[in-house]
Protein backbone atom coordinates (compact mmCIF):
# COMPACT_ATOMS: atom_id res chain seq x y z
CA UNK A 1 0.00 0.00 0.00
CA UNK A 2 1.18 3.56 -1.38
CA UNK A 3 0.56 6.57 0.37
CA UNK A 4 1.77 10.19 -1.07
CA UNK A 5 3.09 11.70 2.10
CA UNK A 6 3.61 10.62 5.47
CA UNK A 7 0.87 12.46 6.52
CA UNK A 8 -1.61 10.37 4.64
CA UNK A 9 0.14 7.19 5.81
CA UNK A 10 -0.11 8.17 9.80
CA UNK A 11 -3.67 9.34 9.52
CA UNK A 12 -4.47 5.87 7.93
CA UNK A 13 -3.32 4.15 10.87
CA UNK A 14 -4.96 6.32 13.37
CA UNK A 15 -7.98 5.63 11.23
CA UNK A 16 -7.31 2.24 11.98
CA UNK A 17 -6.68 1.86 15.58
CA UNK A 18 -9.65 4.03 15.95
CA UNK A 19 -11.72 1.29 14.77
CA UNK A 20 -9.74 -1.59 16.02
CA UNK A 21 -10.09 0.21 19.74
CA UNK A 22 -6.46 1.41 20.37
CA UNK A 23 -4.15 4.63 20.50
CA UNK A 24 -0.97 5.18 18.44
CA UNK A 25 2.25 6.72 18.77
CA UNK A 26 5.45 7.57 16.64
CA UNK A 27 8.11 5.82 18.04
CA UNK A 28 11.56 6.63 16.47
CA UNK A 29 11.70 8.49 13.00
CA UNK A 30 15.15 8.26 10.93
CA UNK A 31 16.18 11.73 9.14
CA UNK A 32 18.79 12.37 6.45
CA UNK A 33 19.69 15.82 7.10
CA UNK A 34 16.24 17.59 7.09
CA UNK A 35 14.64 14.68 5.14
CA UNK A 36 12.66 11.81 7.08
CA UNK A 37 13.68 8.28 5.69
CA UNK A 38 11.70 6.21 7.33
CA UNK A 39 9.47 6.42 10.85
CA UNK A 40 8.10 3.26 13.32
CA UNK A 41 4.91 4.34 14.68
CA UNK A 42 3.43 1.52 17.48
CA UNK A 43 0.63 1.32 19.52
CA UNK A 44 0.61 3.19 22.95
CA UNK A 45 0.73 0.15 25.20
CA UNK A 46 4.33 -0.23 23.65
CA UNK A 47 7.29 -0.89 25.95
CA UNK A 48 7.44 -1.88 29.56
CA UNK A 49 7.15 0.55 31.87
CA UNK A 50 4.95 1.07 34.85
CA UNK A 51 4.05 5.01 36.21
CA UNK A 52 6.45 6.07 38.56
CA UNK A 53 3.08 7.66 40.72
CA UNK A 54 2.38 5.76 43.60
CA UNK A 55 -1.08 3.86 44.07
CA UNK A 56 -1.82 5.46 47.02
CA UNK A 57 -2.01 8.93 45.13
CA UNK A 58 -2.96 7.18 41.52
CA UNK A 59 -5.78 4.33 42.09
CA UNK A 60 -5.67 3.86 38.49
CA UNK A 61 -2.16 3.83 37.40
CA UNK A 62 -0.97 3.28 33.78
CA UNK A 63 1.64 0.99 32.14
CA UNK A 64 3.39 -0.31 28.98
CA UNK A 65 2.18 -3.90 27.97
CA UNK A 66 5.04 -4.12 25.60
CA UNK A 67 2.46 -4.59 23.05
CA UNK A 68 4.44 -5.67 19.47
CA UNK A 69 1.71 -3.46 16.97
CA UNK A 70 3.52 -1.72 14.74
CA UNK A 71 3.98 -0.48 11.61
CA UNK A 72 7.05 0.99 9.75
CA UNK A 73 7.08 3.05 6.86
CA UNK A 74 9.44 4.15 4.65
CA UNK A 75 9.94 6.30 1.29
CA UNK A 76 10.64 5.15 -2.04
CA UNK A 77 13.34 6.98 -3.74
CA UNK A 78 12.59 6.76 -6.98
CA UNK A 79 8.55 6.86 -6.91
CA UNK A 80 8.75 9.56 -3.53
CA UNK A 81 6.10 7.53 -2.27
CA UNK A 82 5.97 6.15 1.35
CA UNK A 83 4.81 2.30 1.83
CA UNK A 84 4.15 -0.01 4.15
CA UNK A 85 6.87 -2.61 4.46
CA UNK A 86 5.66 -4.46 7.93
CA UNK A 87 2.85 -4.55 9.76
CA UNK A 88 2.18 -6.42 13.41
CA UNK A 89 -1.57 -6.48 13.77
CA UNK A 90 -1.42 -9.17 17.36
CA UNK A 91 -1.74 -6.67 20.84
CA UNK A 92 -1.20 -7.83 24.01
CA UNK A 93 -4.00 -6.30 25.72
CA UNK A 94 -7.94 -6.52 25.00
CA UNK A 95 -9.24 -3.72 22.72
CA UNK A 96 -12.29 -1.89 23.04
CA UNK A 97 -13.79 -0.40 19.43
CA UNK A 98 -17.25 1.05 21.28
CA UNK A 99 -14.76 3.30 23.65
CA UNK A 100 -11.52 4.31 21.53
CA UNK A 101 -13.25 7.66 20.29
CA UNK A 102 -12.53 8.33 24.16
CA UNK A 103 -9.27 8.07 24.11
CA UNK A 104 -6.84 10.92 24.76
CA UNK A 105 -5.27 10.67 20.99
CA UNK A 106 -9.59 10.12 19.63
CA UNK A 107 -10.45 12.80 21.52
CA UNK A 108 -10.98 16.60 19.21
CA UNK A 109 -12.72 19.56 19.83
CA UNK A 110 -14.74 20.46 16.92
CA UNK A 111 -14.66 23.64 15.27
CA UNK A 112 -17.86 25.02 16.33
CA UNK A 113 -17.16 23.78 19.70
CA UNK A 114 -13.75 25.43 20.17
CA UNK A 115 -15.58 28.71 19.11
CA UNK A 116 -18.06 28.42 22.01
CA UNK A 117 -15.72 27.77 24.56
CA UNK A 118 -13.45 30.76 23.37
CA UNK A 119 -16.78 32.58 23.18
CA UNK A 120 -18.01 31.09 26.97
CA UNK A 121 -14.69 31.87 28.34
CA UNK A 122 -14.84 35.78 26.96
CA UNK A 123 -18.40 36.08 28.90
CA UNK A 124 -16.72 34.75 32.10
CA UNK A 125 -18.73 31.38 32.01
CA UNK A 126 -16.20 28.45 34.10
CA UNK A 127 -15.49 25.61 31.81
CA UNK A 128 -17.60 23.31 33.75
CA UNK A 129 -20.66 25.08 33.61
CA UNK A 130 -19.60 24.95 29.45
CA UNK A 131 -19.00 21.61 29.53
CA UNK A 132 -22.63 20.73 31.10
CA UNK A 133 -24.22 22.94 28.77
CA UNK A 134 -22.67 20.45 26.07
CA UNK A 135 -23.37 17.60 27.80
CA UNK A 136 -27.12 18.72 27.87
CA UNK A 137 -27.31 20.07 24.34
CA UNK A 138 -26.24 16.19 22.91
CA UNK A 139 -28.04 14.62 25.69
CA UNK A 140 -25.39 13.17 27.79
CA UNK A 141 -21.93 12.50 28.27
CA UNK A 142 -21.76 9.28 25.97
CA UNK A 143 -22.88 11.39 23.21
CA UNK A 144 -19.88 13.66 23.36
CA UNK A 145 -16.51 12.52 22.27
CA UNK A 146 -14.24 14.42 24.44
CA UNK A 147 -14.58 14.96 28.54
CA UNK A 148 -14.35 17.99 30.79
CA UNK A 149 -10.37 18.21 30.81
CA UNK A 150 -10.23 18.71 27.20
CA UNK A 151 -12.40 21.71 27.07
CA UNK A 152 -10.08 22.95 30.12
CA UNK A 153 -7.05 21.99 28.64
CA UNK A 154 -7.72 24.07 25.47
CA UNK A 155 -8.73 27.38 27.40
CA UNK A 156 -5.14 27.03 29.32
CA UNK A 157 -3.36 26.29 26.35
CA UNK A 158 -5.12 28.23 23.49
CA UNK A 159 -7.87 31.04 25.12
CA UNK A 160 -5.22 32.06 28.09
CA UNK A 161 -1.86 31.98 26.28
CA UNK A 162 0.29 34.45 27.84
CA UNK A 163 2.76 34.33 25.15
CA UNK A 164 4.38 38.04 24.40
CA UNK A 165 2.35 37.90 20.79
CA UNK A 166 -1.10 37.45 22.69
CA UNK A 167 -0.56 39.81 25.13
CA UNK A 168 -0.23 42.38 21.98
CA UNK A 169 -3.41 41.20 20.94
CA UNK A 170 -5.02 41.98 24.05
CA UNK A 171 -4.21 45.20 24.15
CA UNK A 172 -4.94 45.89 21.03
CA UNK A 173 -8.73 44.39 21.99
CA UNK A 174 -8.11 46.92 24.98
CA UNK A 175 -7.66 49.73 22.83
CA UNK A 176 -10.25 49.12 20.40
CA UNK A 177 -12.43 48.62 23.58
CA UNK A 178 -11.83 52.31 24.74
CA UNK A 179 -12.06 53.27 20.83
CA UNK A 180 -15.74 51.86 20.86
CA UNK A 181 -16.45 53.49 24.06
CA UNK A 182 -15.04 57.06 22.82
CA UNK A 183 -17.36 56.99 19.64
CA UNK A 184 -20.15 56.17 21.74
CA UNK A 185 -19.40 59.26 23.91
CA UNK A 186 -18.93 61.48 20.38
CA UNK A 187 -21.41 59.44 18.63
CA UNK A 188 -23.63 62.62 17.46
CA UNK A 189 -20.16 64.64 16.36
CA UNK A 190 -18.14 64.75 13.43
CA UNK A 191 -14.38 64.37 12.75
CA UNK A 192 -13.57 67.16 10.30
CA UNK A 193 -11.83 65.83 6.68
CA UNK A 194 -7.81 66.17 6.26
CA UNK A 195 -8.27 67.30 2.84
CA UNK A 196 -11.41 68.19 0.11
CA UNK A 197 -11.90 64.90 -1.16
CA UNK A 198 -15.31 63.78 -1.99
CA UNK A 199 -14.64 60.05 -0.90
CA UNK A 200 -13.31 61.43 2.39
CA UNK A 201 -16.47 62.75 2.67
CA UNK A 202 -17.94 59.08 1.95
CA UNK A 203 -15.99 57.52 4.38
CA UNK A 204 -16.58 60.41 7.34
CA UNK A 205 -20.76 60.03 6.92
CA UNK A 206 -20.19 56.24 6.58
CA UNK A 207 -17.48 55.28 9.35
CA UNK A 208 -16.76 55.20 13.02
CA UNK A 209 -14.95 57.62 14.48
CA UNK A 210 -12.04 55.33 15.37
CA UNK A 211 -12.10 53.67 11.77
CA UNK A 212 -12.49 57.34 9.94
CA UNK A 213 -9.37 58.10 11.54
CA UNK A 214 -7.24 55.10 10.29
CA UNK A 215 -8.39 56.02 6.88
CA UNK A 216 -7.63 60.08 7.59
CA UNK A 217 -4.06 58.82 7.78
CA UNK A 218 -4.24 56.76 4.36
CA UNK A 219 -5.42 60.10 2.82
CA UNK A 220 -2.68 61.93 4.50
CA UNK A 221 -0.52 59.78 3.32
CA UNK A 222 -1.38 59.91 -0.53
CA UNK A 223 0.10 63.96 -0.84
CA UNK A 224 3.45 61.66 -0.61
CA UNK A 225 2.91 59.34 -3.92
CA UNK A 226 3.24 59.84 -7.61
CA UNK A 227 0.96 58.22 -10.07
CA UNK A 228 1.99 57.24 -13.40
CA UNK A 229 0.04 55.78 -15.72
CA UNK A 230 1.89 52.15 -17.33
CA UNK A 231 -0.38 50.66 -19.48
CA UNK A 232 -4.31 50.87 -20.65
CA UNK A 233 -6.55 48.67 -22.41
CA UNK A 234 -10.44 49.52 -22.77
CA UNK A 235 -11.33 50.32 -19.33
CA UNK A 236 -8.59 48.39 -17.58
CA UNK A 237 -5.54 50.41 -16.38
CA UNK A 238 -2.63 49.72 -15.02
CA UNK A 239 -0.49 52.50 -12.66
CA UNK A 240 2.68 52.25 -11.12
CA UNK A 241 2.90 54.46 -7.59
CA UNK A 242 6.22 55.44 -6.13
CA UNK A 243 5.74 56.22 -2.26
CA UNK A 244 8.57 58.97 -0.90
CA UNK A 245 9.60 57.08 2.10
CA UNK A 246 12.79 59.64 2.92
CA UNK A 247 14.46 61.98 0.72
CA UNK A 248 16.17 59.94 -1.36
CA UNK A 249 14.29 56.66 -1.47
CA UNK A 250 11.09 55.89 -3.23
CA UNK A 251 8.91 52.25 -2.90
CA UNK A 252 7.08 51.40 -6.01
CA UNK A 253 3.53 49.60 -5.58
CA UNK A 254 1.49 48.54 -9.06
CA UNK A 255 -2.38 49.24 -8.30
CA UNK A 256 -4.75 48.32 -11.41
CA UNK A 257 -7.78 49.96 -12.10
CA UNK A 258 -10.87 48.33 -14.01
CA UNK A 259 -13.52 51.77 -14.61
CA UNK A 260 -16.46 49.83 -15.48
CA UNK A 261 -16.80 47.52 -12.10
CA UNK A 262 -15.28 50.83 -9.99
CA UNK A 263 -12.58 48.05 -8.60
CA UNK A 264 -9.04 48.95 -7.73
CA UNK A 265 -6.52 46.97 -6.23
CA UNK A 266 -3.07 47.23 -5.23
CA UNK A 267 -0.28 44.87 -4.33
CA UNK A 268 0.46 46.12 -0.84
CA UNK A 269 -3.01 44.26 0.00
CA UNK A 270 -3.86 46.53 2.82
CA UNK A 271 -7.85 45.87 2.34
CA UNK A 272 -7.33 43.02 2.14
CA UNK A 273 -5.34 42.50 5.45
CA UNK A 274 -6.63 45.21 7.33
CA UNK A 275 -10.19 46.57 5.27
CA UNK A 276 -9.17 49.87 4.18
CA UNK A 277 -8.06 51.35 1.17
CA UNK A 278 -4.29 52.73 0.74
CA UNK A 279 -2.80 55.83 0.34
CA UNK A 280 -1.61 53.96 -3.11
CA UNK A 281 -5.26 53.26 -4.41
CA UNK A 282 -6.86 56.88 -3.06
CA UNK A 283 -4.41 58.51 -5.28
CA UNK A 284 -4.97 56.22 -8.26
CA UNK A 285 -8.56 57.07 -7.82
CA UNK A 286 -7.48 60.74 -7.20
CA UNK A 287 -6.05 60.38 -10.51
CA UNK A 288 -9.18 58.72 -12.65
CA UNK A 289 -10.93 62.01 -11.19
CA UNK A 290 -13.45 59.27 -9.34
CA UNK A 291 -16.01 60.73 -6.90
CA UNK A 292 -17.44 58.01 -5.24
CA UNK A 293 -16.00 54.39 -4.28
CA UNK A 294 -17.90 51.11 -4.62
CA UNK A 295 -19.66 50.19 -1.64
CA UNK A 296 -17.74 46.42 -1.87
CA UNK A 297 -14.93 49.45 0.17
CA UNK A 298 -17.03 50.56 2.95
CA UNK A 299 -17.72 47.37 5.12
CA UNK A 300 -20.55 47.20 7.35
CA UNK A 301 -19.04 45.90 10.73
CA UNK A 302 -17.36 49.78 10.97
CA UNK A 303 -20.13 51.65 10.30
CA UNK A 304 -21.97 53.64 12.56
CA UNK A 305 -24.86 53.14 10.91
CA UNK A 306 -25.18 49.22 11.55
CA UNK A 307 -28.45 48.29 12.70
CA UNK A 308 -28.01 44.90 15.13
CA UNK A 309 -29.82 41.87 14.24
CA UNK A 310 -31.86 39.93 16.65
CA UNK A 311 -30.66 36.88 18.78
CA UNK A 312 -32.86 34.13 19.66
CA UNK A 313 -32.23 34.39 23.50
CA UNK A 314 -34.77 31.72 25.32
CA UNK A 315 -36.14 33.58 28.20
CA UNK A 316 -38.50 32.42 31.14
CA UNK A 317 -41.50 34.72 30.23
CA UNK A 318 -42.11 33.71 26.36
CA UNK A 319 -40.72 30.10 26.56
CA UNK A 320 -44.04 29.01 26.47
CA UNK A 321 -45.00 31.18 23.17
CA UNK A 322 -41.73 30.68 21.64
CA UNK A 323 -40.79 27.38 22.15
CA UNK A 324 -41.36 25.91 19.00
CA UNK A 325 -39.60 28.12 17.18
CA UNK A 326 -36.55 27.81 19.72
CA UNK A 327 -36.70 24.53 19.40
CA UNK A 328 -36.13 24.38 15.31
CA UNK A 329 -33.85 27.05 15.76
CA UNK A 330 -31.35 24.75 17.85
CA UNK A 331 -31.82 22.45 15.17
CA UNK A 332 -30.60 24.43 12.38
CA UNK A 333 -27.79 25.97 14.19
CA UNK A 334 -26.43 22.35 14.96
CA UNK A 335 -26.90 21.01 11.37
CA UNK A 336 -25.62 24.62 9.82
CA UNK A 337 -22.46 23.97 11.99
CA UNK A 338 -21.38 20.82 10.61
CA UNK A 339 -21.77 22.03 7.12
CA UNK A 340 -20.00 25.19 7.35
CA UNK A 341 -17.17 23.33 8.95
CA UNK A 342 -16.98 21.06 5.75
CA UNK A 343 -17.69 23.76 3.64
CA UNK A 344 -14.57 25.79 5.12
CA UNK A 345 -11.92 23.12 3.88
CA UNK A 346 -11.83 25.20 0.14
CA UNK A 347 -12.84 27.87 -1.46
CA UNK A 348 -14.81 25.32 -4.25
CA UNK A 349 -16.83 24.19 -1.21
CA UNK A 350 -17.44 27.71 0.65
CA UNK A 351 -18.61 28.24 -3.20
CA UNK A 352 -21.00 25.33 -3.30
CA UNK A 353 -22.56 26.47 -0.15
CA UNK A 354 -23.00 30.13 -0.90
CA UNK A 355 -24.74 29.18 -4.03
CA UNK A 356 -27.30 26.77 -2.38
CA UNK A 357 -27.61 29.23 0.78
CA UNK A 358 -28.83 31.59 -2.18
CA UNK A 359 -31.37 29.32 -3.62
CA UNK A 360 -32.54 28.65 -0.84
CA UNK A 361 -33.31 31.98 0.55
CA UNK A 362 -34.55 32.61 -2.33
CA UNK A 363 -37.19 29.44 -1.85
CA UNK A 364 -38.21 30.65 1.83
CA UNK A 365 -39.01 34.20 0.52
CA UNK A 366 -41.07 33.09 -2.05
CA UNK A 367 -42.82 31.15 0.24
CA UNK A 368 -43.24 33.65 3.16
CA UNK A 369 -44.47 36.40 0.55
CA UNK A 370 -46.99 33.54 -0.41
CA UNK A 371 -48.32 33.38 2.58
CA UNK A 372 -48.26 36.55 3.62
CA UNK A 373 -50.92 37.20 0.43
CA UNK A 374 -53.41 34.27 2.40
CA UNK A 375 -55.90 35.83 5.45
CA UNK A 376 -55.36 33.07 7.63
CA UNK A 377 -52.95 33.49 10.45
CA UNK A 378 -50.78 30.24 11.87
CA UNK A 379 -51.04 29.44 14.68
CA UNK A 380 -47.42 30.54 15.78
CA UNK A 381 -48.48 34.18 14.22
CA UNK A 382 -51.72 34.10 16.84
CA UNK A 383 -49.20 33.26 19.72
CA UNK A 384 -46.44 36.13 18.88
CA UNK A 385 -49.02 38.44 18.98
CA UNK A 386 -49.95 37.93 22.04
CA UNK A 387 -46.41 38.52 23.41
CA UNK A 388 -47.61 42.42 24.28
CA UNK A 389 -49.63 41.32 26.47
CA UNK A 390 -49.09 41.32 30.36
CA UNK A 391 -48.25 37.64 31.75
CA UNK A 392 -47.52 36.67 35.31
CA UNK A 393 -44.42 36.11 36.40
CA UNK A 394 -43.68 32.07 36.75
CA UNK A 395 -43.43 30.11 39.73
CA UNK A 396 -39.67 29.55 40.07
CA UNK A 397 -38.94 27.09 42.87
CA UNK A 398 -36.37 28.09 45.24
CA UNK A 399 -33.41 26.41 46.44
CA UNK A 400 -33.56 25.24 49.97
CA UNK A 401 -36.20 24.81 51.99
CA UNK A 402 -38.69 28.18 52.88
CA UNK A 403 -38.80 29.48 56.21
CA UNK A 404 -42.46 28.93 57.09
CA UNK A 405 -45.36 27.35 55.32
CA UNK A 406 -48.27 25.45 55.54
CA UNK A 407 -48.04 22.06 57.61
CA UNK A 408 -44.82 22.47 59.44
CA UNK A 409 -46.54 21.73 62.60
CA UNK A 410 -47.48 18.31 61.64
CA UNK A 411 -44.60 17.42 60.09
CA UNK A 412 -42.63 18.29 63.38
CA UNK A 413 -45.30 15.82 64.84
CA UNK A 414 -43.47 13.06 62.55
CA UNK A 415 -40.44 14.32 63.03
CA UNK A 416 -40.43 13.23 66.87
CA UNK A 417 -42.64 10.15 65.78
CA UNK A 418 -39.38 8.68 64.04
CA UNK A 419 -36.66 9.78 66.34
CA UNK A 420 -37.10 7.13 68.48
CA UNK A 421 -36.81 4.89 66.15
CA UNK A 422 -33.97 6.38 64.57
CA UNK A 423 -32.12 6.22 68.20
CA UNK A 424 -32.80 2.07 67.42
CA UNK A 425 -31.40 1.75 64.19
CA UNK A 426 -28.09 3.96 65.06
CA UNK A 427 -27.22 1.97 67.94
CA UNK A 428 -27.14 -1.03 65.71
CA UNK A 429 -25.21 0.46 62.48
CA UNK A 430 -22.58 1.64 64.79
CA UNK A 431 -21.95 -2.22 66.60
CA UNK A 432 -21.68 -2.60 62.65
CA UNK A 433 -19.08 -0.11 61.63
CA UNK A 434 -16.69 -1.52 64.99
CA UNK A 435 -17.01 -4.63 63.56
CA UNK A 436 -16.15 -4.11 60.02
CA UNK A 437 -13.65 -1.57 61.27
CA UNK A 438 -11.56 -4.47 63.11
CA UNK A 439 -11.54 -6.03 59.96
CA UNK A 440 -10.19 -3.53 57.72
CA UNK A 441 -7.09 -2.96 60.07
CA UNK A 442 -6.01 -6.58 59.23
CA UNK A 443 -6.38 -6.40 55.76
CA UNK A 444 -3.76 -4.48 52.98
CA UNK A 445 -4.67 -1.72 51.23
CA UNK A 446 -5.37 -2.44 47.46
CA UNK A 447 -5.81 -0.44 44.78
CA UNK A 448 -8.64 0.46 42.80
CA UNK A 449 -8.77 -0.88 39.16
CA UNK A 450 -11.47 0.29 36.46
CA UNK A 451 -12.95 -2.70 35.48
CA UNK A 452 -13.67 -2.16 31.64
CA UNK A 453 -15.50 -4.94 30.06
CA UNK A 454 -13.39 -5.25 26.85
CA UNK A 455 -14.22 -7.00 23.36
CA UNK A 456 -11.36 -9.19 22.12
CA UNK A 457 -11.46 -8.33 18.37
CA UNK A 458 -12.29 -11.41 16.29
CA UNK A 459 -9.26 -13.15 14.15
CA UNK A 460 -10.96 -11.74 10.79
CA UNK A 461 -10.96 -7.75 12.17
CA UNK A 462 -6.74 -7.58 12.60
CA UNK A 463 -6.79 -7.40 8.56
CA UNK A 464 -5.22 -3.79 7.84
CA UNK A 465 -5.57 -4.47 4.05
CA UNK A 466 -2.07 -4.25 3.18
Amino acid sequence: MTFTTLEDAEKFYRNYAKAAGFSTRVRCTNRKGNEIKNQLITCSREGKWKSKISPTEKTNPTAGLNCPARIYIHTLKDVGAWIISKVVLDHSHPCCPSKAEMLKQHRELSMSIRRTIENNEEAGIRPSKAYQSFVAAAGGHRELNFIEKDVKNYITREVRNVSEQEDAKEFGKYLEQAERESDAADFHTVIPCATKSSIEAQFQDAYTHAKFREVQAQFRGKANCITRLKNSALSYSVYEVGEQVSSSIFNKFVVTYDSVAAEVKCECLLFESRGILCRHALSVLSFEQASQVSPRYILERWSKKIKRRHTHIKSSHDEPLMEPRSKRFDQLVFRSQNICEFASESEELTAILHRAYDNVMAEMEALKAKRKGTSSLSHEDANLESVNELQSPPRIRTRGRPKNRLGSKLEKQIANGTKKKKTKVLSEINLFDAASAAHSNSSQYQGHVMNYQFRVPAAGDNSLGV
